[in-house]
């Protein structure tokens, strides 16, 4: 069964070509436009800056146009950055660049340098030239020594490098930090003659601490010895003064009363009497006095 044909009528191709036309002046004249968040909207009017839009809805008339340029935070690597120290050692970095795009010179970064926010061949150039700066200041000992110092110079002086680019840093991350492979080499060696002769040094120190400690030991006994030797000999002293003081006095006494002493003799002879047992001696020598004998008395 064959379909009729149907011919459009003039009206059907006059309301078609009606609705194209309105559907291409809506596209070229569409006046409604959206600046996403971390973005600002760049209007241009025949290639001209005439204002920076928010985030949000922008009504813009036909012969206007709306460029969305970011803000947002953006990274730049830089990988094996070369420099040379002040004692001409090559040197080579890696560092990831954070950065942003100050918000008052939009215009002047789209005009100037990047329709989108991108600066990240202008932050590779800078960084590579401010770290070979940087690096010509310092020895390669100093270097590694303060690393800290170093990164806190490149980061100073790639956030005044970058302002002129209308860029702001956020932060730097350095990273691969490294000198030739035979000054590395060198390095490790000095670093192990360096702890060697720390540990000597700390094996000196405690040999000379025990000595000293000996020396003070044998000191604090010796000076214990002498104060007993002092001690007993003051003892002694005191005793034998004491014993002489006795003696002064007894024979003071004696001196004084005769009769004392003959006492005494009596009464040496009278204990020797009592322990007498009545029998005289076999043999009497001569000079051998006979007991208890007194023919003087």
């Amino acid at each position: 069964m064959q379909l009729p044909q149907v011919t459009p009528t003039p009206r059907t191709i006059s309301r078609i070509a009606i609705g194209i036309v309105v559907l291409i002046a809506l596209y070229l004249l569409w006046p409604f436009y959206s600046v996403p968040t971390g973005s600002r909207g760049v209007i241009t009017q025949f290639g001209k800056i005439v204002g920076i839009e928010g985030e949000g809805l922008a009504i813009l008339p036909p012969w206007q146009k709306l460029s969305n340029f970011s803000i947002r935070a953006e990274k730049a690597d830089i990988e094996n950055a070369e420099g040379s120290t002040s004692d001409t050692q090559p040197v080579k970095v890696s560092l990831t660049v954070r950065y942003s795009i100050a918000t008052d010179r939009v215009s002047e970064v789209f005009e100037k340098y990047s329709h989108d926010g991108d600066l990240s061949s202008y932050v590779q150039t800078a960084t590579q030239e401010i770290f070979k700066a940087v690096t010509a200041k310092y020895t390669a000992p100093d270097l590694i020594a303060q690393r800290a110092r170093v990164s806190s110079d490149i980061n100073a002086a790639l956030r005044e490098k970058l302002s002129l680019y209308g860029a702001q840093v956020i932060n730097i991350d350095m990273r691969n930090f490294s000198f030739s492979e035979s000054y590395m080499h060198a390095i490790n060696d000095k670093v192990t003659q360096e702890q060697l002769r720390l540990a000597a040094e700390n094996k000196l120190k405690t040999v000379e601490a025990e000595q000293k400690q000996k020396v003070a030991i044998a000191e604090a006994e010796a000076n214990a010895r002498k104060a007993q030797a002092d001690g007993e000999a003051y003892a002694n002293l005191a005793v034998a003064k004491a014993q002489a003081e006795a003696l002064r006095v007894q024979n003071a006494a004696l001196a004084q009363n005769k009769d004392v002493l003959e006492l005494r003799r009596i009464e040496v002879e009278r204990t020797k009497a009592e322990k007498w047992n009545g029998a005289l001696p076999t043999a009497i020598y001569a000079g051998a006095p006979i007991p208890f004998l007194n023919i003087a008395k």
